[in-house]
């Protein structure tokens, strides 16, 4: 049974490769859903073909799990990214998925929500799938993207559709003059949600 797959032309291993069990062993499991290959990120790398960044842009991928969207930027747009979450658990996952798809990241240990305005104007794109999941998330998220685009930064982030992640869309698209749009990458990937697509100012 393969232990790899192809997506976009990054190879993405499963739990059942060796490397994966033994980042398992060495650094335990992680506790804040970074445990797998979220279709959010699907999603991300699918839009990024039809509406993509500049090459050598600044980005910052929070809530990052494996951080496949942004190694998947820095591969298609020799991006600079540094790919952050709460969960320090998962970082080595998404070093190590940096390493076989031979680009660079910088990790970062940090929750979104303690991104300033300041912090965030080192960066041209903001992007993250599946950060919005809880009620309490909404106005975090809003916040975030808001502070994100006063400093210049376009803000990408797709989910399903949950409801916390709708309430939070709708206000970007009311306030903050952004799109969102229902998005689907047919088979083999089979991945289906939301894009927020946030404009810097």
């Amino acid at each position: 049974m393969a232990t790899s797959r192809q997506i976009f032309d990054l190879t993405i291993l499963n739990h059942r490769h060796r490397d994966m069990r033994a980042l398992r062993r060495t650094h335990g499991l992680p506790s804040h859903h970074g445990n797998k290959l979220w279709r959010s990120s699907v999603l991300l790398m699918d839009y990024l073909q039809e509406f993509p960044i500049s090459q050598g842009a600044r980005v910052l991928e929070v809530g990052c799990g494996w951080g496949l969207a942004g190694i998947y930027s820095a591969k298609v747009f020799d991006a600079q990214v540094t790919c952050s979450d709460l969960d320090a658990s998962v970082l080595p996952f998404a070093d190590h998925h940096a390493f076989i798809n031979q680009v660079t990241i910088t990790t970062l240990q940090k929750g979104y929500q303690k991104f300033t305005g300041a912090d965030l104007a080192h960066f041209d794109v903001l992007m993250g799938g599946d950060i919005c999941f809880w009620d309490e998330q909404a106005s975090l998220v809003y916040n975030l993207v808001r502070r994100a685009q006063k400093n210049g930064v376009r803000t990408i982030i797709a989910d399903p559709g949950r409801t916390p992640y709708a309430e939070m869309a709708l206000r970007a698209c009311d306030k903050l003059g952004a799109m969102c749009d229902p998005w689907f990458v047919p088979h083999p990937h089979n991945a289906r949600g939301y894009i927020l697509d946030v404009p810097a100012v």
